[in-house]
């Protein structure tokens, strides 16, 4: 009898059961940037994580949803993993580059501000891939990295990279409500990351001007510049000189298509 209750499906004297809440998957997004190769090592940080307990629902290879654009442009690919996550209606979006390898413990740390859902932003650490490495965290534009701490340390910051990156889910919806739409491959998501690329002849001066950059700077900009902490319920951070966290103790390895890892 008990196998047939509602809800119960026996699977080799095992029994599975379904809440039938069509949320409670909804919890959190991993979202993956790829160019189609991965080494070894970022795969074994993947998925050698340890899951935080009842964090989601029991799935036969994926026990957190996920989901790997391919071979896109990094601001598309963000894109479409926002939109994604904004379909879903995710509490929470982690985005993780092919390139960034976590530790073991990384989710059971993102997991405690997830629980206590004060910070809408958290950032690990990860270096640059370059001679010497420096590490990614940036209190300005133009002048170089932020430099003031010590392993261990929560650093506040108004620049943070998005290669290893847990953002509420109510902040992503308030910028994709005011981001423009458009085409990536065929398929409609909106610019809420956005690489700068734009350059003009500026006739007082006589000469071109550009502006580069990358979409996770541009972001950060935009979340500030937009008081979007403030139209998604955070309005401590909008008030914030560093509004953006990134946990030391969240530490991951930068690694090339050869192997070489930075620090």
């Amino acid at each position: 009898m008990a196998d047939k209750a509602k809800g119960f499906t026996p699977t080799h004297g095992i029994q599975i059961q379904d809440s039938g809440d069509p949320y409670y998957m909804n919890r959190i997004l991993i979202g993956t940037a790829a160019t189609g190769l991965v080494r070894v090592e970022w795969v074994q940080a993947r998925y050698g994580v340890i899951i935080p307990v009842n964090w989601a629902n029991v799935l036969m290879y994926y026990p957190i949803p996920t989901f790997v654009p391919l071979r896109y442009l990094v601001d598309d690919a963000q894109n479409m993993i926002v939109r994604e996550a904004i379909n879903g209606g995710f509490e929470w979006l982690f985005l993780l580059e092919h390139d960034v390898c976590i530790q073991p413990d990384t989710l059971i740390r993102l997991n405690q501000y997830m629980r206590e859902e004060k910070v809408p932003v958290v950032s690990g650490l990860y270096y640059s891939r370059s001679r010497p490495s420096e590490p990614l965290l940036f209190r300005g534009r133009g002048n170089s990295v932020f430099t003031g701490w010590q392993p261990g340390d929560k650093v506040w910051c108004d620049g943070i990279p998005t290669g290893c990156l847990l953002i509420h889910g109510a902040l992503l919806k308030a910028i994709w409500d005011d981001s423009p739409e458009y085409m990536v491959n065929g398929q409609v998501t909106r610019r809420v990351f956005e690489t700068p690329h734009t350059s003009w002849f500026d006739v007082e001066r006589n000469q071109f001007n550009s502006i580069t950059g990358t979409s996770d700077l541009a972001w950060c900009d935009k979340v500030m510049n937009g008081d979007y902490f403030k139209k998604a319920g955070f309005p401590e951070y909008a008030r914030k000189k560093y509004p953006f966290l990134c946990d030391t103790n969240i530490f991951c390895v930068h690694i090339n298509a050869d192997g070489e890892k930075f620090p």
